[in-house]
């Protein structure tokens, strides 16, 4: 029997509040590529390194569907999303890696 597939939407943010709406049937492997930024583009430019929120569906469709709906939101809207779940605006992520340290302290001079 195989092991059911997931495909995750997620929220990131950086540490100026810039957000990116993503979908991906890797989320361990998808987060760690925007923290080490290893595809030059938006999250790079924007150091977008935290993850924000998440949901996991077993239908790519719903999936796809779900992050094309968040995408369409309201700042405010998708800010409220992530509060519900993460009012401190925690990287969820910040233990999956534990050989790694980020800086988050904001860059002072």
């Amino acid at each position: 029997m195989r092991d059911r597939k997931y495909y995750c939407v997620y929220l990131m943010g950086s540490l100026t509040g810039t957000l990116y709406i993503g979908v991906s049937g890797n989320l361990h492997r998808r987060v760690f590529q925007h923290k080490f930024h290893h595809f030059e583009g938006f999250t790079s430019r924007y150091d977008i390194v935290r993850l924000l929120y998440f949901e996991s569906y077993e239908d790519v469709h719903k999936a796809l569907a779900r992050e094309k709906q968040l995408k369409g939101w309201s700042r405010s809207k998708k800010i409220a999303l992530i509060v519900r779940r993460n009012p401190h605006w925690l990287d969820v992520a910040a233990e999956w890696y534990p050989w790694m340290k980020i800086d988050a302290s904001p860059v002072v001079g």
